[in-house]
């Protein structure tokens, strides 16, 4: 179960992640280590998951068409659907894992230590202000996010599907 967004060490968190250099740097930390500990252990750590919920998103590059796996702060809503958004941790370019989704928009959700296929929806403006303030009660620097990217911040509604 994660951290309180809310309590002394999730306010201290969201402080550093509101920072220009977190946004810099930990792209390139946080990631990979939370894949490698997903890996290492069965799927049952994520470092995000401290203090967000977090799931694992593989989604098929679109150049490559090799699996890509990002672990992802989300929303989780009624019947394994999640939300999730591209924030990039505010940095000015939308992250990989969007354009994949765009162009295929089949991917795997692992949550909980369980698989679930899924079909990505990007979310148009009015959709994702439906969503925005659930997306802030988990992590409220997503505010901060758009207001130094720049950037409208891609969200998409990860619903699952039976597989064929």
């Amino acid at each position: 179960m994660p951290l309180s967004v809310d309590g002394r060490w999730g306010r201290f968190v969201q402080r550093i992640a509101s920072s220009a250099w977190f946004g810099k740097v930990m792209p390139r930390i946080l990631p990979p280590v939370d894949r490698l500990l997903h890996r290492l252990t069965g799927g049952r750590v994520l470092i995000s998951q401290l203090l967000v919920p977090t799931l694992l998103l593989t989604t098929t590059g679109r150049r490559s068409g090799e699996p890509r796996d990002v672990p992802l702060a989300c929303v989780a809503e009624a019947g394994d659907t999640f939300v999730v958004v591209g924030s990039n941790f505010g940095q000015a370019h939308h992250p990989a894992w969007t354009a994949n989704l765009m162009a295929d928009p089949r991917a795997t959700v692992t949550w909980r230590r369980r698989r679930i296929p899924v079909e990505a929806e990007r979310l148009d403006d009015d959709a994702k202000a439906a969503v925005w303030s659930d997306l802030l009660r988990i992590w409220p620097t997503y505010d901060t996010y758009v207001e130094r990217s720049g950037r409208n911040l891609r969200a998409f509604r990860l619903r699952p599907v039976t597989p064929s």
